[in-house]
């Protein structure tokens, strides 16, 4: 069994920033402050954002607040997709589509959204349903720890065939690749985020796209 788990933001679909949007409203009227700074989110887990987030704006990092924040994201995220018109970027849903016909390939996810808010970006895109398992950035800071989590669901899911160097990570941060390698997996990195082709392929990825249309030595990989 070959399992690919794949990122959203930037490698699935392009939502156009509606995501930072709408935590950053959250933050913004639900707590009643203006933002103060802008923090990184490219490839990083929504925890770890968040984390940043209220130590920026001296919120304490209560179970109440948490919780709070996230609320706010979820009832500000569909009408966020909807303002920003993103959409799936070239090539991703021809390259599911092959993949979906190999009986030896399962896909997950590995991404740093929160499993409720992944759902509902693949959704407004019509992607989730290719997806049957994941690692999502509900708990960990740290995207090598997701990248564990999604291995050990692939596991559980899969069976005693799966093993990491069976395992293809596609994404397009150099966090990925990291990820990646933190769990012995393959990786291909596509720079259709905000990395370039030269950017990411000083990280050394095992294979390297400019677009995931340009897929056909991806699929040959796996076989």
């Amino acid at each position: 069994m070959i399992v690919c788990l794949f990122d959203i933001d930037g490698t699935l679909l392009a939502s156009g920033g509606a995501g930072k949007a709408a935590l950053e409203s959250a933050l913004v009227e639900d707590f009643a402050m203006p933002l103060r700074v802008h923090i990184p989110y490219s490839g990083r887990t929504d925890r770890a954002i968040i984390r940043d987030l209220f130590k920026a704006h001296d919120i304490p990092e209560t179970p109440e607040n948490l919780d709070k924040i996230f609320q706010g994201y979820f009832r500000r995220l569909p009408e966020s997709l909807r303002k920003h018109q993103g959409r799936v970027l070239p090539g991703v849903l021809d390259l599911l589509a092959a993949l979906k016909t190999k009986d030896h390939v399962t896909l997950g996810l590995l991404t740093g959204n929160v499993q409720a808010g992944a759902r509902v970006k693949l959704g407004h895109f019509g992607l989730f349903e290719h997806f049957r398992f994941g690692g999502f950035g509900d708990k960990h800071f740290d995207r090598d720890d997701v990248a564990r989590e999604a291995f050990a669901v692939a596991c559980e899911q899969c069976g005693p065939n799966v093993c990491a160097d069976r395992v293809w990570v596609i994404g397009d941060t150099p966090l990925d690749v990291q990820c990646a390698r933190a769990i012995g997996a393959k990786v291909a990195a596509v720079a259709t985020g905000v990395h370039t082709v030269s950017q990411l392929a000083e990280t050394k990825p095992d294979l390297l796209f400019g677009n995931l249309g340009d897929h056909k030595s991806l699929l040959k990989a796996i076989g």
